[in-house]
């Protein structure tokens, strides 16, 4: 059997050590902690593929307003 849980750090507690003893109750386990690079980091380490992101989200329409036009916007919503 195998659990993999996603969390933040600061969401471990004594909850998430309670239910994974009752779920692998009496078997040997093994707990491995690892944290996942920030996606837009892991994108532009290469310079090639920065520049790539860079060009197409210059490329990107925009769209621009005021604040009540935003509030206009949301109430058409």
């Amino acid at each position: 059997m195998e659990a993999i849980y996603k969390l933040k750090a600061n969401e471990i507690n004594i909850n998430l050590m309670d239910t994974i003893k009752k779920l692998f109750k009496g078997k040997e386990i093994t707990i491995t902690v690892s944290s996942e690079p920030d996606e837009t980091a892991y994108l532009t380490m290469n310079p090639a593929n920065e520049k790539h992101l860079m060009e197409s989200m210059a490329q990107e329409p925009s769209v621009s307003f005021t604040p009540e036009e935003f509030k206009e916007m949301v109430k058409k919503l």
